[in-house]
């Protein structure tokens, strides 16, 4: 397929000069030795940039050059932190024992942040900048302090979270064992 410009023009009986250009989406194929057009659209009502750019697509031409259709100002890695909510789902961890709400999202937050990159209290309160898993999880905009008393509520719940999940998921006599540690 191509675009086919085709010029005419006519002389009135005032003798003025009129000029005429129309463009076609035309396929050009051969039968025989005879090289024929067909029309598959006339494309002579739209504007003219939107026929040049029909014409560049066809002709293999990127619409937008790389580099100027956006530029890249901050890049954060997704998929690790992806990965490890996905498999915290499967679990039920989402589900954590005490009331939903924004701190228990946030515990969850701070549990993958704390599988993804094992840290002390202090270098997780910078999680949320360095991965994705911030904004996934709605933990964002949380502020120090929140994240503080969420690892507090954390650590305050830590022995029955494992309980529950061992329970839910271990061989009865292994919970048990972990649970009377």
């Amino acid at each position: 397929m191509h675009v086919a410009r085709i010029r005419s023009g006519y002389t009135d009986k005032q003798g003025r000069r009129r000029e005429y250009e129309s463009a076609y989406l035309r396929r050009t194929y051969r039968d025989g030795g005879t090289v024929r057009h067909q029309t598959l659209a006339s494309l002579s009502g739209l504007p003219e940039q939107t026929v040049a750019l029909i014409e560049a697509a066809l002709k293999g031409a990127p619409l937008v050059p790389a580099g100027q259709a956006m530029t890249i100002t901050r890049s954060l890695p997704h998929g690790h932190a992806a990965a490890v909510h996905a498999m915290a789902v499967t679990p039920g961890l989402p589900a954590l024992p005490g009331p939903a709400g924004p701190q228990r999202d946030l515990a969850l937050a701070l549990v993958i942040s704390r599988v993804v990159a094992p840290a002390s209290k202090l270098s997780t309160l910078a999680w949320r900048g360095d991965t994705t898993l911030g904004a996934d999880l709605g933990a964002a905009q949380v502020s120090d302090d929140d994240v503080s008393a969420a690892m507090d509520w954390l650590g305050a719940r830590q022995g029955a979270i494992e309980a529950k999940l061992a329970r839910r998921h271990l061989d009865p006599d292994v919970a048990a064992s972990l649970i009377c540690r």
